[in-house]
């Protein structure tokens, strides 16, 4: 499957909630699982409270139909509780991959 476009999405934690927030990030993958247009799905840490997610799908529909999805529904549920301020999401072009 060929990725076209893809979501950046980073956000931090608040002071004492970043374990927690690195564990919903680890379980949110079995969330992404049956996703059948997100090609990949990343998560990550930058630094000690600082987070993202990267994800890319073969289309515009794709990505409208995970920015609905599991994940989305489950951090924004979590998000007043982990995080510091909304999630930045950026969408993204892929220009190229391996």
């Amino acid at each position: 499957m060929s990725s076209s476009v893809g979501l950046l999405v980073t956000f931090e934690a608040k002071s004492g909630k970043e374990a927690e927030l690195a564990e919903f990030l680890k379980s949110a993958r079995a969330l992404v699982v049956d996703e059948r247009d997100t090609s990949t799905w990343y998560a990550f840490r930058i630094n000690a409270n600082q987070f993202g997610i990267y994800d890319t799908f073969p289309g515009e529909e794709g990505r409208q139909a995970h920015l609905a999805g599991k994940v989305a529904i489950a951090l924004g549920t979590k998000a007043h509780e982990l995080l510091v301020s909304p999630p930045e999401i950026q969408p993204v072009d892929v220009l190229a991959f391996k």
